[in-house]
């Protein structure tokens, strides 16, 4: 697999710290030096399928490649619009593509998750190419009354066109199940039979725990797909991770021995975008003007599951 192209999408509504004070009981110092969040989109009328329709026509143009030229929509999403159909459906109808479609979760690490499942794909040298998509309506489902997890959540989409190649050089998937640091319920419907209870259909998250889970699953991935890749730490040139927390990432980087200039953040713009963070990450790098041809990027997610994931990639 090779990533022949990459786009992003972010709704144009932006709510900032300040905002949030008229809101809720928190301060933007605290935001900025907890979190690393300043501002972060949020949708107004945009469904998750539209942005990640947006971000598919971007990945398209950068790859130079239309709709029909797709053999395969894999989306990566928490916040589906509908239950059925998928939001990959959605997504395929939107742009005018004619393949098959479907979605995958595995929250925050779930275009890690997608792009793995391309690669097999690709891998039995049936598909050509296949667009991988994280996208997410987060503030959907954020309890705007929580001042511990609204701070922290935006929306957007980012995309990829994953292409056969020879530049995908290891990856590494981890999932460990359980609901007691984070999770998200689904709506109790309205069955008369149902005999359990029902919680609101919100994040409800244990940050410490996250914070915890998340920089020591970073650090054990990143060497891991490394020493799979045949490289060293130090032979990386870029380290584009989940955009959760810029204090994971700070700690992160100091275990790996790693210099966190070669750490790719946009955290304080977007917030956590769920899946949609490490593609809009992705994209952003790409336009940069700062990633070359051969240039070696280590991609690390974590989140609900709980789970985690890594992959080393050429450029």
């Amino acid at each position: 697999m090779q990533i022949t192209g990459t786009g992003f999408f972010v709704p144009e509504k932006e709510i900032t710290n300040a905002d949030l004070e008229q809101m809720v009981e928190t301060a933007d110092e605290w935001i900025r030096q907890r979190v690393g969040v300043e501002r972060r989109r949020i949708s107004e009328a945009y469904t998750t399928a539209d942005m990640g329709a947006r971000a598919a026509l971007a990945a398209l143009e950068d790859a130079g490649l239309s709709p029909a030229d797709i053999d395969l929509i894999l989306v990566a999403t928490v916040t589906a619009d509908t239950l059925c159909p998928s939001t990959a459906a959605w997504v395929q109808q939107k742009i005018g593509a004619a393949c098959p479609a479907f979605d995958i979760n595995s929250a925050c690490s779930g275009f890690l998750f997608a792009l793995d499942t391309a690669e097999s794909f690709l891998a039995r040298g049936t598909y050509e190419n296949i667009l991988v998509i994280g996208a997410e309506r987060v503030s959907r489902i954020v309890d705007w009354t929580d001042r511990a997890t609204c701070v922290i959540f935006g929306d957007g989409a980012g995309a990829v066109v994953a292409s056969r190649g020879d530049r995908f050089l290891a990856s590494l998937l981890y999932t460990k199940g359980g609901d007691d640091v984070l999770k998200i319920p689904n709506f109790g419907g309205s069955s008369p039979f149902y005999k359990g209870e029902t919680e609101r259909p919100v994040i409800h998250m244990d940050g410490q725990e996250t914070f915890k889970f998340a920089v020591s699953k970073m650090v054990e991935d990143i060497e891991a797909v490394a020493e799979k890749a045949g490289i060293s730490v130090s032979e990386i040139d870029h380290f584009v991770c989940h955009q959760a927390n810029i204090r994971i990432l700070t700690y992160a980087a100091k275990r790996l021995g790693a210099d966190m200039d070669k750490f790719f953040v946009n955290i304080e713009k977007y917030g956590n975008t769920s899946a949609a963070s490490l593609p809009i990450a992705l994209g952003e790098l790409a336009r940069s003007g700062r990633l070359r041809r051969g240039d070696v990027i280590a991609c690390s997610a974590f989140g609900g599951g709980l789970s985690s994931a890594a992959c080393i990639i050429k450029w």
